[in-house]
Order: structure tokens, then C-alpha cells, then sequence
């Protein structure tokens, strides 16, 4: 990575039942590295985690004029959304593991939001972090208890929120002409890389950077280098 961007403000939200606490660990370091600050919102509460998050974005632009947008998994989809919707007031895209296009129909990340909040609502934060976290590895067990227990009684309605709202659409990023950095794990199941790739594809402006989640459980900002890394790339082409 150089030093040649101008230093902004980018604002990158997380994905479903995650925080701002995971978005920092991921983004920090590597957009710090280029002298841009990093403002990560906490998730806003239950059934508006979209709606307040893009009126955060509206917020934000207002106070610090035009940013440079973001997100992982479900927060890279509301980033592009609001992205794509304020041309004017978006210098570029940082979309780690988008996890589909359109509506989510059976995308593999929406089953496994509406499955976890259907265990959260039967069984309580604390039943299904037992569930669903068993058998995974020891990271992303840590992340999902700090995670969901913050968002306690809102976490299922939250989840939920996450899986029903639609992803921007491949005609939608098409109309997005800035440069875009796309991020993606090549072994992650739940957000496929082929998303990732047709996104790009759509997107004037954009590469993929890919890494693992091999990788993400024993560097955090591994995801982070690779999307900035992307992002850079797709600014040489802009």
C-alpha cells in the first residue's frame, strides 16, 4: 500500500449479529496506514439496523462531506446501497464478503441469519450462542459472544431485519461509478466468492482482493489489507 491517497473519511459498518468492535479489529490498521480516519457506528437496535444505519450515513455525510463507504457481509450491502443512492456524496466502496444481489432468496447468509434468529427467539442469546457456537473455531465462537450479548433482546429481530432487506441489485452497481474494493474469503461457504467477483463485475470501477478465513481467525486485518488493497487498485482505473 502507498501513502498517495488523500486522507477522508470512511465509515464501514458490520455484518449480521457483529459490531463496530469486529468492523475496528478488520479496518483500522489498514486504513490508518493511509492517514484515513475509520468511524464505525455501533449496529442501531433490532428491526431499524437498516433504516438507522443508512440515516447514520446521511448523518455522517452532513457532518463530514463525502466518504468513502463500507462495509462486511450485510453492512458492505447497506454501504453500496446507500452508495449507490448518493452518487454525490460517496468517494468510494469497501464491500468485505457481500453475501448476495437483489433480494436474498435462499443466499446461504440469509438462512443462516433466519436460522439463528429462530434459535435466539426459542432459545435465548445465551441457548443459541450454545448451539451455534459449537464446533466452530475458537475466534469466531469469541466474536459471536461479545457480539450477540450486546445485542441482546434485539438480536433476533435484528437478524431477521438482516435477512429480509435486499442487496443492491447488479443494475444497481452498474450506476455506481466510483472505486470500489471487493473483498473476499475463498473459503467461506456463507458468502461465496462469486458474489464478490459479480459485483465486480458490475461495478465500473472495481477489483477483488481475495484471502481466507483461515487467514481472518489469525489476523483480523488480513480481510481489511486485502479490500483496501482491492480499493487502491480500482483508484489506478477511476
Amino acid at each position: 500500500m502507498t501513502s498517495a491517497i488523500p486522507p477522508t473519511t470512511a465509515v464501514v459498518l458490520p455484518g449480521t449479529g457483529s459490531d463496530e468492535v469486529f468492523v475496528r479489529s478488520v479496518f483500522s490498521g489498514p486504513l490508518r496506514a493511509l492517514g484515513i480516519r475509520l468511524l464505525a457506528p455501533p449496529p442501531p437496535a433490532g428491526g431499524r439496523l437498516a433504516d438507522g444505519y443508512l440515516e447514520e450515513l446521511d448523518r455522517l455525510s452532513g457532518e463530514h462531506g463525502p466518504l468513502l463507504v463500507g462495509g462486511i457481509s450485510f453492512g458492505a450491502h447497506l454501504s453500496a446501497e446507500w452508495a449507490a443512492r448518493n452518487p454525490g456524496r460517496c468517494t468510494g466502496l469497501l464491500a468485505a464478503l457481500p453475501a448476495w444481489n437483489g433480494p436474498a432468496g435462499q443466499a446461504p447468509a440469509s438462512l443462516a441469519a433466519r436460522l439463528s434468529a429462530d434459535l435466539v427467539a426459542e432459545n435465548g442469546v445465551e441457548g443459541a450462542l450454545a448451539k451455534s457456537t459449537d464446533g466452530v473455531p475458537g475466534w469466531l465462537s469469541a466474536e459471536l459472544g461479545r457480539a450477540w450479548r450486546r445485542h441482546g433482546a434485539d438480536l433476533a429481530a435484528s437478524l431477521r431485519t438482516a435477512a429480509g432487506h435486499p442487496a443492491p441489485t447488479l443494475e444497481d452497481l452498474k450506476g455506481l461509478d466510483v472505486p470500489a474494493g471487493i473483498g473476499a474469503c475463498v473459503d467461506d461457504p456463507i458468502h461465496p466468492a462469486a458474489v464478490a467477483h459479480a459485483w465486480a463485475n458490475a461495478l465500473p470501477h472495481a477489483e477483488v482482493g481475495e484471502s481466507t478465513l483461515t487467514a481472518l481467525g489469525t489476523n483480523r486485518e488480513s480481510l481489511g489489507h486485502t479490500t483496501v488493497q482491492a480499493w487502491l487498485t480500482a483508484t489506478q482505473t477511476h
